[in-house]
């Protein structure tokens, strides 16, 4: 099978494309013959050994992959050969075929275009937690979404939209917020034009914003907990600006509020009912068409090192995916 194969650590130019034998599978996984591969801020990391999980080389970058069933071992009961499915993997995504244990596998409504659906799971699974679980969002809340045009953002933007709460997108130029806008949301910030700090102060008449989700980090991290509401929930997602950032412990008491870490992939494996109940859900809606990933670009596997720079350069808006 074709591959994008990551042969020593560094950048997406480094990669190649190159024949590799297909993955071997055990008695609990699932072969996928992949039609989509997700691609996120964590893949750029990963391929740098920058990221929590190490991956040694030679290996295939890609977290998600989405594609139909061709063979199944012998422990799998409730998934066969020809369903389609979404599928979750530390590494393997950026290939003809990407092999998944049967836990991390999830069986796709019917009618969905394959491609589109792999940008779904992981930013859609991040979002829904964060909101859900991590940061308690009730309808009638306001929520400020950083980094509103990327792709966690707009599912942020959606699903905060979906569950009554008033949302902010804040994002870095007019042409991203407006995309957030297309999304739902119902102001907008451009902190490269204002302070978010004042911004929020003055569309919350000074009550601050209640839940706070934040992939961005670093300085605009750290301005966030001047402009949260009592009892309010900053939710830790990334770091996509680089530095993390240092939170002033004193505002989360004067607030009462709380920072949250959000990790979606160690939840999914310690409490897998509670995220499968969440995926009942995002599927119904997904289905029904109540929300939709934003598929800016869909790149052949030779162009995933593009991807991937693209992707290190902030040069994408929603979502990317690679398809074999």
């Amino acid at each position: 099978m074709k591959a994008v194969i990551c042969r020593e650590l560094g950048l997406p130019e480094q990669l190649v494309v190159d024949e590799m034998p297909s993955p071997r599978m055990g008695a609990g996984d699932v072969r996928i013959e992949v039609a989509g591969a997700d691609v996120n801020f964590p893949d750029v990391l990963i391929i740098q050994g920058k990221y929590q999980l190490k991956a040694q080389p030679p290996f295939v970058p890609g977290a998600g992959v989405t594609g139909t069933v061709l063979e199944v071992g012998e422990k799998v009961k409730h998934i066969k050969a020809g369903d389609a499915v979404a599928a979750l993997i530390n590494v393997g995504g950026f290939a003809e075929e990407a092999v998944a244990n049967v836990a991390f596998c999830m069986p796709l409504p019917s009618g969905l275009d394959l491609a589109e659906a792999a940008a779904f799971p992981l930013v859609y699974g991040t979002s829904y937690h964060a909101l859900k679980q991590r940061g308690q969002l009730k309808a009638g809340e306001t929520l400020l979404v950083l980094g509103a045009s990327g792709g966690v953002g707009l599912s942020a933007v959606q699903l905060g939209k979906k569950m009554g709460a008033r949302v902010i997108a804040a994002a870095s130029s007019a042409d991203k917020l407006a995309l957030a806008k297309q999304h739902g949301a119902d102001e907008l910030i451009d902190y490269s034009q204002q302070s978010l700090k004042d911004a929020i102060k003055t569309l919350t008449k000074g009550q601050g914003a209640d839940v706070i989700y934040d992939p961005v980090g670093g300085a605009l991290g750290e301005e966030c907990l001047s402009c949260i509401a009592w009892s309010g929930r900053y939710l830790v997602i990334g770091f996509a600006a680089g530095p993390i950032p240092n939170l002033a412990a004193n505002r989360l008491l004067l607030k009462g509020a709380a920072a949250v870490g959000v990790f979606w992939g160690a939840f999914a494996q310690r409490e897998p009912e509670v995220n499968a109940d969440n995926f009942r859900q995002l599927f119904a809606w997904y289905a029904a068409g109540e929300i939709k990933p934003f598929v800016s670009r869909r790149y052949t596997l030779a162009e995933a090192p593009q991807a991937l720079r693209d992707m290190m350069d902030r040069r994408v808006t929603g979502k990317i995916v690679v398809t074999p």
